[in-house]
Formats: structure tokens, C-alpha cells, sequence
């Protein structure tokens, strides 16, 4: 181990050994943008669920159709929840603003669907698999938090 690597090492950086050094910079710079695009289509795709909810359905006649139908209790109170999550949470995610309490909020609400959806797979029925993936990405995020590019590093008040 060469002295760099060394004291990359016992700094607690892991610096991953390119194929092409001269990029590191470009890489750096992929990696935050990269995670600016996760963030963003993890929070712009809930807008297309929530939007109905509010403006179709109305949060009333989700909460009788959409869950006390299916047994899921209190309904009004959850379906509040659900369509903070889908609209105002996914516009808060996207922006990255409250990141890790709007994103655990995302993920507990995705992993509950995917609960009640088990063992039932998409081309099978209304299926687990894309609430599941939805969940654990938006657990993902709220281990990260925001990113270098969202206002909750912008304002400074990541959690």
C-alpha cells in the first residue's frame, strides 16, 4: 500500500483504483448527478398516484375505494397520509428538502403496499414488486439524505 493510499485509508475514504485516473474528476461529479437523477424520478413519479387521489377521486372516496375496502384501518386518517406522501412528499423528495423524514415516510407507506400485496406479482395481478422497489429505493435516500444538490444542503438542515 503506497503512502496515498495509506492516508485515504486511515482518513476512513476508500478511494476506488480507476481504470482511467484522468476521469476521477468526471466520476466524482457522475456520482452526485447521478444521485440528483434518482432523487428527483424517485419523487416526480409519486405526482402521476397522488394527483388522482386529490383532484379525480377526491381523499374521502380514496380512503373508503382505496383502503378501508381492503381492510386497512383508520382510512381517512392513512389516506391523508398516502396522498402527503404521493404529492407534497414527492415534490419535498424531488427537491430534496426534509429528504430523510419525507423519504422513511415514502418507504414505510411503499413497504406497506407491498405487504399487503404479497405473494402477487405484477403481470399476475396488482403485484409487490414495484411498491417493494419504490420502498427500498426510498429507504436508500433516506440513508443518504439530500445530496450535494438539495435544499436541505442548500439551507443546511439535513438531519
Amino acid at each position: 500500500m503506497d503512502a496515498t493510499a495509506e492516508n485515504a485509508a486511515g482518513q476512513g475514504e476508500r478511494r476506488t483504483r480507476l481504470l482511467i485516473p484522468a476521469l476521477r474528476a468526471f466520476y466524482d461529479w457522475a456520482g452526485d448527478v447521478s444521485y440528483l437523477i434518482i432523487r428527483l424520478t424517485a419523487g416526480l413519479m409519486l405526482l402521476p398516484h397522488g394527483i388522482p387521489k386529490v383532484f379525480e377521486q377526491g381523499i374521502s372516496a380514496f380512503a373508503v375505494a382505496g383502503l378501508a375496502r381492503r381492510g386497512i384501518e383508520p382510512a381517512l386518517p392513512l389516506a391523508y397520509v398516502i396522498v402527503f406522501n404521493e404529492t407534497i412528499g414527492g415534490l419535498m423528495l424531488a427537491a430534496g428538502l426534509l429528504t430523510r423524514l419525507v423519504a422513511a415516510s415514502i418507504a414505510i407507506e411503499m413497504l406497506v403496499i407491498a405487504w399487503v400485496y404479497y405473494p402477487k406479482f405484477g403481470w399476475t395481478g396488482p403485484g409487490y414488486e414495484y411498491a417493494l422497489m419504490w420502498g427500498l429505493l426510498a429507504f436508500a435516500i433516506a440513508l443518504r439524505g439530500g445530496g450535494p444538490y438539495s435544499l436541505d444542503r442548500k439551507l443546511g438542515w439535513e438531519i
